[in-house]
């Protein structure tokens, strides 16, 4: 079986091409893709050729790590069944091409264990779910007590105060974008407009030269959280710190546990999904689509459509 897939020769070099994949075995399902979306932050440091040494990195690969569609096969031991709606969190499905992290395809071979079974209501919103993981990771590591900072709103950082609303908490969000800030049930403010000191400071910017920034806006004991992806190495000075005695965690990769969570408040409407896919176009407009997604700054969330693809 063969997939039209997003394929990345090397970087800012990317187009269509169609690709043999990796016969499935009895724990294999094989998913029909509707949507995947396009991340502005480890996808970009892919594109760009910035990305830091990383476990399975090289070129050419396929891209990509939200996609969602239907089990069109499934294999005896795969859990799964035909017709259901899925979440597909990537694959390694295209043997000498790296699907790093290979979500970007019409068709796509994973085992069965992996596949997240989601409401069918969510539709192209289902996408999401792989950032809205991530911010409740971020936020699972740690005590929600005190004044709530979020630094950066893009979709992770909307993601991330729409899970502290949801919880009760009342966070406050720095955004530097006028454009960006919104009208949302939070304060979106420019930094430069806030001298609060916080017990949690969660940053989804990505900015690696804001740590001290950030550790002057702690009060004493206080965390930051880094769930951004930084490409550039962190440091700090140690006396703020010191002074504070703060705490720096590093948010990794989501476990299948936040996403269950994330898919269900999806699913009942706890969490909205709504007003982050701000673009979408089809699968044969992909590299228009990833030079938007990474270039417009009005773009919070791009989504390619597979639906035509043959």
């Amino acid at each position: 079986m063969h997939a039209q897939a997003v394929i990345l020769d090397r970087p800012e070099r990317l187009g269509l091409a169609d690709l043999a994949l990796d016969a499935p075995g009895p724990s294999d399902a094989t998913v029909e893709v509707a949507w995947s979306g396009i991340s502005t932050g480890t996808e970009r440091l892919l594109w760009s050729g910035r990305m830091p040494d990383f476990p399975g990195m090289g070129y050419p690969l396929v891209p990509g790590y939200e996609s969602v569609g239907i089990v069109v096969e499934a294999g005896p031991e795969s859990g799964r069944r035909v017709g259901e709606t899925v979440f597909v969190p990537g694959a390694r499905c295209f043997g000498p091409v790296r699907g790093l992290f290979g979500g970007a395809a019409s068709h796509l071979v994973s085992a069965g264990h992996r596949l997240r079974p989601i409401p069918d209501c969510l539709g192209e919103r289902g996408i999401l779910l792989a950032l809205a993981a991530t911010a409740r990771h971020a936020l699972e590591g740690s005590a929600a007590e005190g004044r709530q900072l979020v630094v950066g709103h893009g979709v992770l950082g909307r993601l991330l105060a729409r899970l502290m609303r949801v919880s009760g908490l009342d966070p406050v969000v720095w955004e530097r974008d006028p454009a960006r800030r919104g009208h949302e049930d939070y304060p979106v403010i420019d930094p430069s407009q806030d001298d609060t000191r916080y017990a949690r400071i969660i940053d989804a910017s990505g900015d690696a030269g804001l740590l001290d920034t950030l550790i002057a806006r702690l009060q004493p004991g206080g965390e930051v959280v880094l769930a951004g992806f930084y490409e550039a190495p962190l440091a700090f000075a140690f006396p703020p710190a010191f002074l504070r005695e703060a705490r720096i965690r590093v948010a990794a990769q989501w476990q299948p546990h936040d996403l269950d969570a994330v898919a269900a408040l999806a699913g009942t409407g706890a969490l909205s999904l709504d007003r982050l896919v701000t673009h979408r176009r089809p699968a044969a407009g992909a590299p228009d689509a990833y030079r938007k997604a990474f270039g417009d700054p009005d773009c919070l969330k791009m989504i390619l459509d597979w639906r035509a693809q043959p």
